[in-house]
């Protein structure tokens, strides 16, 4: 249910009002814009009266929503969520545009900070690496679990960039203390007990679409995260499996302007795992940006034909550097277009 406030209502009428909700054993998420004040009613609203609520002096409309996701809907949050980052708050959606990038895999401490460095100088926000890593072979390269992370804040402390690692076990999270983003890989986006856990954190989190998943179900795995008080969600896409061979997946760009109708909050792009082949990075990270993305997820190696993972779809460093100038020529030249 969503009750919209008249303008100019008094904070302490709204808080009444919420307080009241409150006692009737459901929760509230209050969204305050520059025009209307709107409240957000989460639970079994069926015991609430809507004629009731509609007939208050400081009411001007109750609706009811049948989308399963209420946290995550933009109808109870008409403005994008900012998602901030790091010590030094660095900000995702509303405007501000994330350029994640760096290996798929930490393989030592000279190769995670030298991409980090090379990616920081192109331009890039935040540097990603992979510590634990979900592979299809349990013969494929696993990751360097713990110390992946150690030399993830190693790469941090050299270049001041907030690191993007992604998860696996909830057991693990003791070990991400000093991660800024968590990732939640497609495999384990449907990992409910992994999400709940994950809600009990303030961290942001990077969700990443399943390979097979829709929409809404992305918005429901988000809701769990949401639904345990941390609000800080990043969605990602990255492909869906089609009958489509030429590439790893099918990017679905038209998720992009979909989830922001359904959602507030930010949508990255992720077109190296989306496309599987470095030379499809640059087009589909054009693309990405054309069509409203608030960022890019890019694995970027030094060495590309000899990493431990993903090699295939890795850009080199100075390769990066020409993705970065097409995104923001991009992004500059739809900037202008709205502007008219």
């Amino acid at each position: 249910m969503i009750i919209i406030v008249k303008p100019e209502t008094k904070k302490e009428r709204v808080n009444d009002l919420i307080h009241w909700i409150e006692s009737q054993n459901l929760r509230t998420h209050l969204s305050t814009g520059d025009y209307s004040t709107i409240i957000g009613v989460i639970g079994d609203t069926s015991k609430l009266d809507s004629d009731l609520i509609r007939g208050l002096d400081i009411v001007e409309n109750v609706k009811r929503v049948s989308e399963p996701y209420k946290s995550a809907n933009r109808k109870f949050h008409p403005q994008d969520s900012v998602i901030q980052v790091g010590e030094d708050k660095r900000l995702v959606g509303g405007g501000h545009f994330a350029m994640i990038a760096g290996p798929c895999s930490v393989e030592s401490e000279e190769q995670i900070i030298s991409v980090a460095r090379s990616v920081k100088a192109a331009g890039a926000t935040m540097l990603r690496g992979g510590a634990f890593k979900p592979r299809t072979s349990p013969y494929a390269f696993q990751g360097l679990k713990a110390d992946g992370i150690e030399l993830l804040v190693k790469a941090k402390q050299a270049t001041g960039l907030p690191i993007v690692t992604e998860i696996m076990n909830a057991n693990h999270l003791p070990l991400f203390e000093d991660v800024d983003v968590i990732q939640v890989g497609a495999r384990n986006m449907q990992n409910f007990e992994l999400l709940k856990e994950l809600g009990r954190t303030r961290k942001p989190i990077l969700l990443k679409r399943g390979l097979a998943n829709t929409l809404q179900e992305l918005l429901m795995s988000a809701e769990y995260i949401m639904a345990g008080g941390n609000e800080n969600v990043i969605l990602c896409e990255r492909g869906i499996r089609t009958f489509e061979t030429a590439t790893r997946n099918t990017l679905d760009l038209s998720a992009v302007a979909a989830l922001h109708e359904m959602t507030h909050l930010p949508v990255i792009v992720d077109p190296s795992h989306a496309t599987g082949v470095a030379r499809y990075v640059k087009p589909m990270a054009m693309a990405a940006a054309a069509c409203g993305a608030d960022g890019l997820i890019i694995e970027v190696h030094n060495d590309p034909p000899h990493a431990l993972c993903d090699g295939a779809q890795s850009l080199r460093p100075e390769q990066f550097v020409e993705v970065a100038k097409a995104v923001n020529a991009i992004r500059a030249t739809v900037a202008g277009l709205d502007e008219q």
